[in-house]
């Protein structure tokens, strides 16, 4: 399934809701309010009917995520009768919808898991690839409250003059679990999103060169989205074709095949000692010349970045000052 969250208007202002893609990829299904019309429809209380499907279909999607199998149930059999001749009410054009973040994460990690963006960087410095990056996977945790959505206007931090992207897949954790072994994390995989890692170029090298960070140079916007694919709808998560445009010129160009280091790794790495819970989001870091730091080129403001990713969609998001 496409599983998204959007922002749907009530009398009391704007509300984050739960949805899903229907096959067309044209229209968004409110989840809560088709499985509550479901259940009417098989003679449930109307008032309980309510409860029920707002406790499933929980807008931070974190919450549903920790039902897994059975929840996607759910999901489907209310995406199938909101398809159906009764639930017209509950789809909107994807065209007029406002998508938010698909996952509101407890915990956001990022690593750096392609071998030809880390020689690019570090060939950038005059330096070469330190060993450890061979012995393992190694990450940063971000901000998670500084997650948005496609189309989101990002804010360029006023500290910074030189602004970046980053094209980068992410996968999101569905059972939890700590010591998680390579063989076994496929099983904690929940589904695959864009996540553009937008980066303060200047501020992010002042941070690093003291052996610490990033924090300042990347905490300030990390975008998700368009949705929430689940793995079972693709077929090779290595071999997934990457795109970067700014204002439609293409800059960048990948393929998820080229990551030296796979999830199953890194999975096991970060569990290890250390509980994963549903929701988290775990970045794949940069694609080998997927940033303008490996380009010499770098965004301004006005600037509108897509990431299209096959399988997945296409993440937007516009640079302002």
């Amino acid at each position: 399934m496409r599983l998204l969250r959007f922002q749907a208007d009530t009398p009391f202002g704007p509300v984050a809701r739960m949805g899903a893609l229907d096959p067309s990829g044209r229209q968004v299904v409110d989840l809560a309010t088709a499985y509550a019309a479901l259940l009417r429809s098989q003679g449930v209380d109307p008032a309980r009917s309510e409860r029920v499907a707002a406790e499933i279909f929980a807008p931070n999607m974190r919450d549903f995520i920790a039902l897994g199998t059975w929840g996607l149930d759910q999901a489907r059999q209310a995406l199938e009768f909101a398809l159906g001749p009764a639930g017209a009410p509950v789809i909107y054009p994807l065209s007029g919808t406002r998508l938010l973040a698909p996952v509101l994460p407890q915990v956001l990690r990022d690593c750096l898991a392609f071998e030809e963006h880390t020689k690019n960087a570090y060939a950038r410095l005059n330096l070469p690839v330190p060993p450890a990056w061979y012995e393992l996977p190694v990450y940063y945790k971000g901000n998670p409250l500084m997650v948005v959505g496609p189309d989101t206007d990002i804010r360029w931090p006023a500290y910074s003059q030189v602004m970046d992207y980053e094209l980068e897949i992410a996968i999101v954790i569905g059972p939890g679990g700590k010591d998680i072994p390579a063989a076994e994390a496929h099983r904690h995989i929940y589904g695959v999103t864009i996540l553009n890692d937008f980066s303060a170029r200047d501020i992010q090298a002042k941070e690093m060169a003291v052996g610490l960070g990033p924090a300042k140079g990347k905490d300030f916007a990390y975008a998700l989205g368009p949705w929430l694919v689940t793995l079972d709808e693709i077929p090779d998560l290595y071999n997934l074709e990457m795109v970067a445009r700014v204002n439609g010129e293409v800059w960048s160009r990948g393929n998820t095949g080229t990551i030296y280091w796979r999830f199953d790794r890194i999975v096991e790495h970060i569990s290890a000692g250390e509980l994963l819970a549903p929701g988290d989001v775990i970045g794949s870091g940069t694609v080998g010349n997927g940033c303008g730091l490996e380009l010499g080129r770098f965004l301004k403001p006005g600037d509108v970045v897509e990431l299209e990713v096959s399988g997945i969609g296409v993440l937007r998001n516009r640079v302002i000052r």
